[in-house]
């Protein structure tokens, strides 16, 4: 009866308890279009209700379980319908039986931990949502709600800044600097560019952010290059023993912070690029590494109580490993 749409059906809603005061941010779908999901922290608790709602009152809904997860997992795009979770928790709320009426159910995930920052990128997708399911012969009712996940890291200890000779044999001769080897994500990179000797004819000058994406392991790997943006220093041909400055703000732009070996699926790592190109349109070009992390004290601001406590845990827990190993500053995503 229910299948020919007789019986009874039912809709679900999902609420978080804190939804008039949690932050909301901007997240990329996987369609390339941005839209708002609430913020959450590692070690911070997911908690609200479930709302069953029948579309057909004093009918019954027969039903085998009512659940609610909070999943993490990681889906690469060349492997579709093969979900790969990291965090699976469930709660049951309702054992198999009938409702005649609405109902509400209360759920609490305490200090879930989220040790990765959400990503949708060319290859790959990491999200974090709720989904709750009322369990039937037939077909299941499903809804599930996405949140966004954000990392934390102090400020790395070490520091140093990038510096390089570069050049072509009796044609070219640079020097580059730039003033630190990780910033995070609103940070300016400074730095400068030492022409030593200069015999070709050089016309412009420009810095690329690139973005590459690493997915899969073994003879599965994939690389995707990103070119995020396209930054001119120099207009015009240089002479010997002239220098370029570099002011690069990295707040303009669509940032992550850099992603090493995420469960072992995918990395994201981030390149400067230094391009130079002739009057016969030659490109010459120098890629060098730098590490993006995002920054805790400014969104702290606007956390959550629980919030501010798990980012004190986890920068107390930074600073632990760091005066272990102080050769190894604390960078974003430190547990990976």
């Amino acid at each position: 009866m229910s299948f020919f749409g007789f019986g009874q059906s039912a809709e679900l809603e999902l609420v978080l308890s804190d939804a008039e005061s949690r932050r909301r941010v901007e997240h990329k779908t996987e369609e390339g279009k941005k839209e708002k999901y609430f913020l959450f922290y590692d070690g911070e608790t997911v908690s609200g209700r479930v709302i069953l709602t029948l579309k057909h009152p004093n009918k019954r809904l027969e039903h085998q379980g009512i659940k609610v997860e909070f999943i993490g997992q990681i889906e690469l795009y060349y492997d579709r319908g093969n979900h790969h979770e990291f965090v699976s928790l469930v709660k049951d709320l309702a054992r198999p039986g009938e409702f005649t009426q609405s109902q509400t159910f209360d759920f609490e995930f305490t200090h879930v931990e989220k040790p990765y920052e959400s990503y949708t990128g060319q290859n790959v997708k990491l999200r974090y949502f709720l989904r709750a399911t009322v369990s039937r012969r037939l077909n299941d009712v499903v809804k599930e709600m996405d949140i966004v996940v954000h990392t934390l890291s102090t400020y790395p200890e070490l520091n140093s800044s990038i510096k390089m000779e570069v050049g072509i044999e009796d044609c070219l001769h640079i020097e580059f600097e730039y003033n630190k080897s990780k910033y995070h994500l609103k940070d300016v990179i400074v730095g400068k560019i030492y022409f030593l000797l200069v015999r070709i004819k050089i016309k412009h000058m420009e810095i690329d952010i690139i973005k590459r994406e690493t997915t899969g392991t073994g003879p599965n790997v994939y690389h995707e290059n990103d070119t995020i943006a396209k930054y001119e220093i120099m207009d015009g041909a240089p002479v010997r023993g002239e220098s370029i400055p570099i002011r690069l703000f990295l707040a303009g732009y669509e940032l992550t912070p850099t992603m090493r070996d995420i469960n072992k699926k995918f990395s994201v790592r981030y390149y400067l690029n230094l391009v130079l190109i002739d009057e016969e349109e030659r490109r010459y070009f120098k890629q060098q590494e730098v590490v993006l992390w995002r920054k805790g004290d400014i969104v702290r601001k606007s956390m959550s109580h629980q919030a501010a406590i798990a980012s004190q845990r986890f920068e107390g827990t930074s600073s632990h490993s760091e005066a272990k190993t102080p050769s190894q500053p604390a960078e974003n995503n430190s547990r990976q």
